[in-house]
């Protein structure tokens, strides 16, 4: 079970990583750019879950593509869902209480990768 202490630990180790409170959510960025933040459910969201709506925290995070997203949610959906807000947009909701915080880093990295500029992106990756 991963906690904010494990996203925080982990996004902060990535290069040029900064945290900042958005609107009292916070968010995860790289150069500016959010790879992972705080996404409690909207009325609309429970809505549109339903009894399928999740309790405990939930973290949004940056995927490479629709392909990707589809892929973790067919693969994982105890762990990872959508909502119709998210819709045809590259990121993905996870229910923190049931992700392994191995996994957790592993969906970080990638969605630090995917923010990255190109070149640190790089550096990362020969490190």
């Amino acid at each position: 079970m991963a906690t904010w202490d494990d996203v925080r630990r982990i996004a902060l180790a990535l290069p040029e990583t900064d945290e900042i409170d958005r609107r009292g959510d916070l968010a995860w960025r790289v150069r500016t750019k959010a790879f992972a933040w705080e996404r409690p459910l909207r009325k609309s969201d429970l809505a549109a879950l339903g009894d399928a709506a999740p309790d405990g925290p939930i973290l949004a995070a940056r995927v490479p593509d629709l392909g990707a997203k589809e892929a973790l949610v067919t693969d994982d959906p105890e762990v990872y869902f959508t909502t119709p807000h998210f819709n045809g947009f590259p990121a993905i909701l996870v229910r923190l209480e049931r992700i392994e915080p191995p996994e957790l880093e592993e969906l970080l990295a990638e969605a630090w990768l995917d923010r990255a500029p190109k070149r640190l992106a790089a550096e990362y990756l020969k490190s």
